[in-house]
């Protein structure tokens, strides 16, 4: 069974930073793409950035030069370091690994930029 679980939202002010962590069992991080969503209220679900099963990392153009996606092999656990944080970034963001058959989600995380 595969299982997704992320950990690291939060409130943070403007020009924070934060980690957020997706720990997966069932299923690797490091073979396959894996990818981090976000959805605001009111918005569609829109790629913030992901890495091909080759080691390809793409970004949104939102999420360039503050976002870095990263995974652990040993941990079989995915990143996403978010610096320079905005009221904009705020939303829910998901994990998501891709395999051939199909995806899967993790259940989201909270991350609210707010003074």
């Amino acid at each position: 069974q595969v299982q997704l679980v992320e950990s690291g939202g939060g409130l943070v002010q403007p020009g924070g930073s934060l980690r957020l962590s997706c720990a997966a069992s069932g299923i690797s991080v490091s073979i396959n793409s894996i990818n981090w969503y976000r959805q605001a209220p009111g918005k569609q679900r829109e790629l913030v950035a992901g890495i091909t099963g080759g080691g390809i990392t793409n970004y949104a153009d939102s999420a360039k030069g503050r976002f870095t996606i990263s995974r652990d092999r040993a941990k079989n656990t995915m990143y996403l370091q978010m610096n320079s944080l905005k009221p904009e970034d705020t939303a829910v963001y998901y994990c998501n690994v891709q395999k051939f058959l199909g995806e899967y989600w993790g259940q989201g995380t909270q991350v609210t930029v707010s003074s």
